[in-house]
């Protein structure tokens, strides 16, 4: 594995990680009031086309890791529409 492909996951791992604080927060306290709908509808949609743009160029940790992020930006949403 090349440095390239070790440092394209480590980014992608962290950006991912970065929704999980975000998830736990509104889980534990039920309410997810202060999130901004519109900002994660934007945050989804870009993710999106990353995960787009990672298909069409073949690259898997673009791929794995936009998949990924993408679930976790609809998490939030979701929990947004549930509790907020």
């Amino acid at each position: 594995m090349d440095a390239t492909l070790l440092l394209g996951l480590a980014a992608g791992f962290f950006t991912s990680l970065s929704f999980v604080p975000q998830i736990r927060k509104i889980w534990k306290t039920k309410s997810a009031e202060d999130v901004s709908k519109k900002m994660f509808i934007a945050v989804a949609f870009g993710v999106f086309l990353w995960l787009v743009y990672g298909i069409v160029l073949g690259q898997w940790p673009i791929i794995i890791w936009n998949a990924i992020s993408l679930v976790l930006a609809g998490t939030i949403l979701a929990l947004k529409y549930r509790f907020g």
